[in-house]
């Protein structure tokens, strides 16, 4: 890395980035859930399983936003000396961090179908459900600021953690087509050659 240069993360990516594998896992979660009677019975625990899917994803979705604007506010211009950090690194670095949680996750959703089944997975698909739309509202905060924000990979914890806290003063920024992700932390569509 050049002197004076940071390692840059997409903050859309880091947050989108435990999306899939939460819905995933809680998709398979859900589905073996079913089959087991369980104590509350199949239609109660698929009825719970949809009222926590819905809570789960709003309360990610929604919760902490106020977090995420304080760093916008203080957002400084990414130097020429900064890398930015390819979408599939990010995502490789925050699951790779987080693998043991989600098996984990996936083994408690897993072990409440007993008592209530599909319960657990369709809480924890409800959970990847909201990380996507929380990328999706900075998203949105990216394009109305028409630029992409970044996190210093130092300040992530261990390489991967959360683009916000107390290590988090202010993001960086940089023009609206850096990067080889979307605002969102898609992957960037590649206009066809005409």
């Amino acid at each position: 890395m050049t002197r004076g240069g940071h390692g840059l993360a997409r903050v859309a990516v880091v947050v989108r980035a435990g999306a899939a594998p939460l819905w995933w896992l809680g998709a398979v979660a859900a589905g073996t859930g079913v089959l087991v009677p369980g104590l509350t019975g199949r239609r109660i625990g698929v009825l719970a399983g949809a009222a926590l899917f819905l809570v789960a994803a709003a309360v990610v979705a929604y919760g902490g936003r106020g977090r995420y604007r304080a760093p916008v506010r203080q957002a400084v211009r990414a130097s020429r000396h900064d890398v930015l950090q390819d979408r599939a690194v990010t995502v490789r670095n925050w699951r790779r961090a987080h693998r043991w949680w989600l098996l984990l996750a996936f083994l408690a959703a897993l072990g409440s179908a007993f008592a209530a089944p599909a319960t657990g997975g369709l809480l924890l698909a409800g959970c990847g459900a909201g990380l996507w739309l929380k990328a999706a509202w900075i998203g949105r905060l990216e394009q109305d600021g028409e630029a992409l924000l970044w996190v210093r990979v130092d300040r992530l914890r261990a390489g991967a953690g959360r683009p916000v806290g107390k290590r988090v003063k202010a993001y960086r920024t940089t023009g609206i087509a850096a990067g080889d992700a979307a605002p969102g932390g898609s992957r960037r569509r590649v206009a066809a050659a005409a």
